[in-house]
């Protein structure tokens, strides 16, 4: 678990899973993803898979600029539209 970007409007943190089956006999891949909380809508979302690529590949690109806080505040919250689950802190 890497925290990637916090701002007072969202979080970003990098998950490394465990290797999930081969599908095809060759080695396991790793897995990976991340969530990104919306500190203000009190909701987040993990993201894997192709959603998690365009992420990173999206943010990767955007760094490249060397963005301002609101540029990536606003890159993230081209994300928040699938942010269904309520935040619950424990």
């Amino acid at each position: 678990m890497h925290m990637l970007y916090n701002s007072d409007s969202f979080a970003v943190v990098a998950f490394d899973l465990p290797a999930g089956p081969s599908t095809e006999g060759g080695a396991p891949e790793p897995r990976g993803g991340f969530e990104i909380v919306d500190k203000f809508a009190k909701k987040d979302v993990f993201i894997e898979g192709a959603v998690a690529e365009r992420f990173k590949e999206g943010a990767l690109a955007l760094m490249a600029s060397k963005p301002s806080e609101e540029d990536i505040d606003d890159y993230i919250g081209g994300f928040t539209a699938v942010m269904q689950q309520p935040l619950v802190l424990h």
